[in-house]
């Protein structure tokens, strides 16, 4: 018998252009040449078409096609019976659902573009899934035979029989305050139904805004009433999307208990599910978890649930051990990169001085310790939102003047990549390149060690202002690094981006910094990212919006101890890659490290 094909076939619709090619896929397909129909282009089509079942896996017309809207890949011939949903000829396919278990946390850790949302829409009841048939849809039916056997058959048994409620933290909060009006206290009050709203307002720390219109809300605040309006509601199924965007370190943590609250508040079995790319913050509020591999936009695969640790490696390692299956070239580590700690390195590196200084902005104040940095070092700003980071930040880069007219702050170029990224260049990204930094662009070396890893030739030749959030931050850390500077002021790269994404970002940073001989002060809440960065960081310490002191730069592990301890959280090192694991509170290992002192797992422990 002749295996069933497993070769699928893609045509990006943004990027596929009949009109404005000489549709050289069609004419380059050997399929067709012998007369077949296998791609198919005619006047009304807006975009090709592609035979899955007459192609041949040549990519002759992935390598013809001017635009690069085509992707042929041939699947592994067991995903063919797990089809679980499919949007249409040429279009994104998804293999397997996550398996959600009553009463623990499932996390989701994968790439964007993966299927983590079209998982999440499934499994709410918001997307039938057609098991791979879009042109003959399946009834309920041939559904939950589909499913038979597993525990997906029971929850879907519960969405037919509309048993079933789910409530949603969506991922985009911003676009929150053109669907919804009204004040932060009487929205929450109103749709209160569980009795915790008194704990979600002091562990979400929304006292302060209860009484302001949704619309006056910044993204962190709008992050922490979105997940306090999901919590508040009664429902069988949780679903957070990202609910880390914005949020600074503490109050991380502090919406991680939050979703791990939700598992034992009612007295019915609840489903609890969160997509999240701060692995640290995943590690710690999951209870087991699904990884998502594939190709972002053209197939994505659930694996079988794992435990928290071994998922999250899974996923840094880039193999399935179970599956045999290798979905990354390359694993991610965090072996702490070279650095220059030799002395007759440092001895040869210039050296630079800020002085102490102030400044006040309305009510807020904030103290500046004077501090030294040299040539190839990352200073990482660690603190609560509210402390003055950004202010510090931008009093470096003389965007801001220090209270006290008598302070110099010594002249330097400076690059900076603000917080928030708002495009105004219309045009491609390649425009706004050769327009910004033409030099570095075209300098090979720049290419090799930030342009490639970064992933832009995929989004090369889009419109700026039709770029994601993602894809945005990608172009500005480009952008940033490319301006020729003695000083790079980076304002939180991770934002955005997915948890492979912010190691790479990590690792280019790094490299560039080390290699040009320059300085970096980067604001960083996620974790594992700051961590990876810092040569040595600078603690905010004070009361957010109050009055705060930024200390003098020093040594990683002795700030990162002095922060830690004023979380009340510690951390220690996974022994197989390295990376920063947060002890659950109150574990033996978290109570051996407060009585030690050792708030941060120690460099010799790894």
């Amino acid at each position: 018998m002749v295996e069933k094909n497993t070769r699928i076939a893609i045509v990006n619709g943004d990027k596929c252009k009949p009109k404005k090619c000489r549709q050289e896929c069609k004419k380059s397909c050997p399929v067709n040449r012998v007369g077949k129909l296998c791609i198919t282009v005619t006047p009304a089509s807006k975009i090709s078409e592609i035979s899955e079942t007459l192609c041949i896996g040549c990519g002759m017309c992935v390598k013809k096609c001017p635009f690069g809207a085509i992707t042929i890949i041939n699947l592994p011939t067991n995903l063919e019976k797990d089809t679980t949903h499919r949007y249409g000829p040429n279009s994104f396919k998804l293999h397997r659902l996550p398996t959600p278990r009553p009463n623990e946390v499932l996390g989701l850790v994968g790439s964007n573009g993966i299927g983590k949302s079209t998982a999440l829409k499934v499994l709410s009841g918001k997307l039938k899934p057609n098991l791979g048939r879009y042109d003959d849809p399946p009834d309920w039916e041939d559904i939950l035979k589909f499913f038979r056997g597993s525990e997906l058959q029971n929850y879907f048994t519960k969405v037919l029989e509309d048993n079933l409620t789910t409530k949603t933290k969506p991922q985009w909060v911003d676009a929150m305050p053109k669907s919804i009006r009204g004040r932060v206290g009487q929205l929450i009050h109103a749709k209160s139904a569980l009795g915790n709203t008194d704990y979600l307002i002091d562990q979400l720390e929304l006292k302060d805004v209860l009484e302001r219109e949704v619309s006056q809300l910044s993204g962190g605040e709008l992050q922490r009433f979105a997940l306090a309006a999901t919590c508040i509601q009664d429902s069988d199924v949780y679903m957070f999307d990202e609910p880390s965007s914005y949020l600074d370190v503490k109050q991380r943590l502090n919406a991680a208990r939050v979703i791990r609250s939700m598992v034992n508040i009612r007295s019915k079995a609840t489903y609890v599910i969160c997509v999240e790319h701060d692995l640290s913050v995943l590690d710690y509020l999951s209870d087991f978890i699904c990884v998502l591999y594939g190709v972002a936009s053209v197939y994505g695969v659930v694996t079988m649930p794992y435990s928290v640790r071994e998922g999250i490696n899974v996923f840094l390692d880039g193999m399935i051990p179970t599956e045999n299956m290798r979905f990354r070239e390359e694993s991610l580590s965090f072996r702490l990169m070279e650095t220059a700690e030799d002395e007759e390195v440092i001895k040869q590196l210039r050296h630079y001085e800020f002085p102490a200084m102030t400044k006040t902005l309305g009510s807020f104040k904030l103290h500046v310790e004077a501090g030294k940095f040299t040539d190839s070092e990352i200073i990482v700003l660690l603190g609560q939102n509210g402390t003055g980071k950004t202010t510090l930040i931008k009093m470096l880069a003389g965007l801001s003047k220090p209270d006290e007219s008598d302070v110099r702050i010594p002249e330097m170029n400076v690059s900076y990549k603000p917080q928030k990224i708002a495009p105004k260049f219309t045009g491609t990204v390649r425009m706004l390149f050769l327009k910004k930094i033409p030099a570095m662009f075209n300098n090979p070396q720049f290419q090799t060690d930030v342009v490639k890893p970064m992933k832009i030739e995929e989004i090369i030749d889009q419109e700026v202002q039709n770029l994601s959030g993602g894809e945005l931050q990608r172009v500005a850390l480009v952008l940033a690094l490319g301006k020729p500077s003695d000083i790079y002021l980076i304002d939180e790269p991770s934002a955005y981006l997915d948890s492979e994404q912010r190691i790479v970002a990590a690792k280019v940073i790094k490299r560039f910094i080390l290699h040009a001989k320059k300085t970096a002060f980067i604001v960083e809440h996620d974790f594992i990212m700051g961590t990876y960065l810092a040569d040595r960081v600078i603690v905010m310490e004070g009361t957010p919006s109050v009055e705060a002191t930024a200390t003098s730069p020093q040594n990683l592990v002795t700030g990162m101890n002095s922060f830690l301890e004023t979380l009340d959280i510690t951390f220690r090192r996974d022994p197989t890659n390295f990376r920063p694991r947060i002890n659950k509170m109150n574990s033996i290992k978290d109570k051996e490290q407060k009585s030690s002192g050792h708030y941060y797992f120690l460099e010799n422990e790894a």
